[in-house]
């Protein structure tokens, strides 16, 4: 069960790959600033996940519009996410949580994915800028899209 409404949101500092080299993503940079969207997907450059993240992406406006920051974590590498969001023009914030160690603060391992490995689960968390957990939800299968609906009124009471 991923971490419930009303938490407080474990801060994190993860390594994003961008142009300007290895870079620091923490969470805690938008407290008292904006709200941050937190999505937790399985791998790059799967088909579910490529579908998720450039959906996302074409749609940043809105999530900016509703004062807030998209930020996207895997156990990819952020060498594999960068070459991923490359090749797919994914422009969303890229975190590699390579240690797994956001993901289980989170409650949101997925166990042996396909075989292949502990993964993070398909989840979303709408944290305020307050760092309070005000939407937690984690898919039942790494198939499913969460409610970006849901999200989406989660950040709406927030402006």
């Amino acid at each position: 069960m991923p971490i419930p409404v009303g938490s407080k949101a474990p801060d994190f500092t993860l390594k994003s790959k961008q142009a300007a080299g290895l870079v620091d993503i923490k969470l805690s940079n938008n407290f008292g600033k904006k709200n941050t969207v937190l999505l937790f997907f399985p791998a790059a450059f799967t088909g579910v996940c490529t579908s998720e993240l450039c959906d996302i992406t074409a749609g940043l406006g809105s999530y900016a519009g509703l004062n807030a920051d998209v930020i996207a974590l895997s156990v990819d590498t952020p060498f594999a996410q960068e070459a991923w969001a490359q090749k797919e023009k994914i422009s969303i914030t890229l975190a590699s949580d390579l240690n797994k160690e956001v993901t289980r603060k989170y409650d949101v391992l997925f166990p042996m994915l396909a075989g292949i490995g502990d993964t993070s689960a398909r989840a979303a968390f709408v944290i305020d800028k307050s760092g309070v957990v005000q939407y937690s939800e984690q898919t039942p299968t790494p198939k499913e899209l969460p409610d970006f609906t849901k999200v989406k009124e989660a950040l709406a009471k927030l402006k």
